[in-house]
């Protein structure tokens, strides 16, 4: 009997089988890791014309939220202009008398955008308000304009606040 006549006698069932179950898991674990690592986000800020954003270095990615706008031409909630900015400082006529950071007509839009948000998260039981609010506000502002802005923010129920800003890489 010749050696090919032996194989076949002792190796009927056997065929070469490779396996990659151990490399598919590797590759699912890889995989995982890098879509982990991407920084994806479908927020989009776009900011007003003529709005200088600060740079900042950090790496955070944006969250969605309610759009607050801080320039030298106004105050805006969304597309909104709610108060006027006159030469980088908030004019008397916009501030309420007795208390100087807090501005009424602010107050009131983002108290109707908290409502709304209210609203929406009874209905979809599964979001909640969060009070989430990104400030773009222009670099060049006085800090007491933004102090008043987040202020007045905070009073309305939007505690939850982020500043925005370019990636100075």
């Amino acid at each position: 009997m010749n050696i090919l006549e032996t194989m076949r006698k002792y190796n009927k069932k056997s065929t070469f089988v490779v396996q990659v179950t151990s490399m598919c898991d590797m590759m699912t674990i890889l995989l995982a890791f890098l879509l982990n690592q991407q920084s994806m986000s479908a927020t989009q800020i776009t900011p007003i014309e003529g709005l200088d954003l600060p740079v900042s270095t950090t790496n955070g990615s944006p969250v969605e939220a309610l759009k607050l706008t801080v320039s030298k031409k106004g105050i805006f909630v969304g597309d909104k202009k709610v108060a006027d900015v006159e030469n980088g400082r908030l004019p008397a006529s916009v501030l309420d008398p007795k208390d100087k950071l807090f501005i009424p007509a602010l107050y009131d839009e983002l108290d109707k955008e908290a409502e709304n948000s209210k609203k929406i998260a009874k209905v979809n039981e599964t979001i909640e308000f969060d009070g989430k609010v990104v400030v773009l506000a222009d670099a060049r502002l006085n800090y007491e304009v933004i102090r008043q802005v987040m202020y007045t923010a905070t009073s309305a129920g939007f505690a939850n606040v982020k500043l925005a800003s370019l990636s100075g890489e």
